[in-house]
């Protein structure tokens, strides 16, 4: 299926599986790549080091074109993109909207930006800062998330930009990718979908988790950092929406020096990243702290496999997902059902 996304990163099928912490390493995106969409390679929870050889693990095993996603605001942002440049990334995504210096380093590098937006001003910033494409993903969406429903933000966002859009939050299969493609979209991104195919590295018990849940087990809250982050629901969750001031602070600060022995970051800097998600937002220093610590609150369930401990952010078409594909099979389904739905409106439209 050729659209604006294929030409511009150079993949056969419209289809992004999007840059999750923990999640996103070298063997979901080397799948992913090799099914023909794109594998987006997270590197937030990647030290530099980590980072250049994940790069080099997934060229190893592919040849097709696959991104990294990066945090716009992390003090180290630079050095990330210099690592990008140098081992030839294709494509570079954003949790947040860049600087206009980080997107025309890269562009000068011929690597193409892609920044996740959840409003249509933001997608209007980074168009004009020299974007190739953005991803707009709506309340369905999981991890922080905002409030307004895909089929209302993506059209604002498709009608404002002229640029390629691609379609992020509660998409899984081919009806999905039409319905995105009929609103404007160029395609679809999905991380839930992904994470929960055989090629996902997530522990067995934790894909269970999600597997067993149901539309109404996906939650919104802002107890992990202050901000609205959608996960699934668990006694866990419900203990941090509980918490007193003084409980969170310490579990806060538990957690974060766990992260700042496994990342190597200077308490400093932790801080420092950990402020840089306020956005405006009046933050406690227990929420400043779980900001920071946010990516060993993920870890604990993505790679220990502790659902006891962990959050474990999701997407609201967890609920309708019941069964681990790979990559391969997940691609070629999501084509075919779009190519039945496609012919199935053909028919209709003759039939008139």
């Amino acid at each position: 299926m050729d659209t604006a996304l294929t030409r511009l990163v150079g993949v056969r099928h419209p289809v992004v599986q999007t840059g999750m912490g923990w999640v996103a390493g070298p063997r979901l995106v080397s799948a992913t790549a090799n099914a023909g969409a794109l594998g987006i390679l997270a590197s937030a929870t990647m030290t530099l080091d980590r980072l250049r050889d994940a790069v080099r693990e997934v060229r190893s095993r592919t040849d097709a074109p696959f991104g990294v996603n990066l945090r716009a605001d992390a003090g180290d942002a630079g050095e990330r993109v210099r690592i990008i440049v140098e081992e030839g990334v294709r494509v570079a995504s954003f949790a947040l909207a860049p600087s206009r210096e980080l997107i025309a380093e890269l562009k000068e590098a011929g690597v193409a930006v892609i920044p996740s937006v959840g409003a249509r001003r933001h997608a209007e910033k980074v168009a004009a800062w020299g974007a190739d494409a953005v991803i707009v993903q709506g309340g369905e969406g999981g991890g922080h998330t905002g409030e307004v429903a895909t089929s209302v933000l993506l059209p604002q966002v498709v009608d404002a930009v002229h640029l390629p859009v691609v379609a992020a939050g509660g998409f899984h299969d081919g009806r999905g990718l039409v319905a995105a493609l009929a609103y404007g979209a160029a395609g679809v991104a999905m991380g839930t979908r992904f994470l929960l195919t055989s090629d996902s590295t997530v522990p067995d018990v934790v894909k269970a988790a999600y597997l067993a849940a149901t539309v109404k087990d996906v939650t919104v809250t802002t107890a992990v950092d202050g901000l609205p982050h959608r996960m699934l629901r668990t006694p866990f969750v419900g203990s941090l929406e509980t918490a007193g001031r003084t409980r969170a602070l310490i579990r806060a600060v538990r957690g974060a020096a766990g992260f700042r022995k496994l990342s190597g970051l200077r308490w400093s800097r932790m801080i420092r990243d950990g402020l840089a998600m306020k956005h405006g937002k009046e933050l406690t220093w227990s929420q400043v702290l779980l900001a920071a610590n946010t990516p060993m609150l993920l870890r604990s369930a993505m790679v220990d496999g502790r659902t006891d401990l962990g959050v474990m952010a999701s997407g609201q078409v967890a609920g309708v997902i019941d069964d681990l594909p790979s990559c391969a099979e997940l691609v070629e389904r999501i084509m075919a059902e779009a190519e039945r739905t496609l012919k199935g409106l053909e028919r209709l439209k003759a039939a008139r």
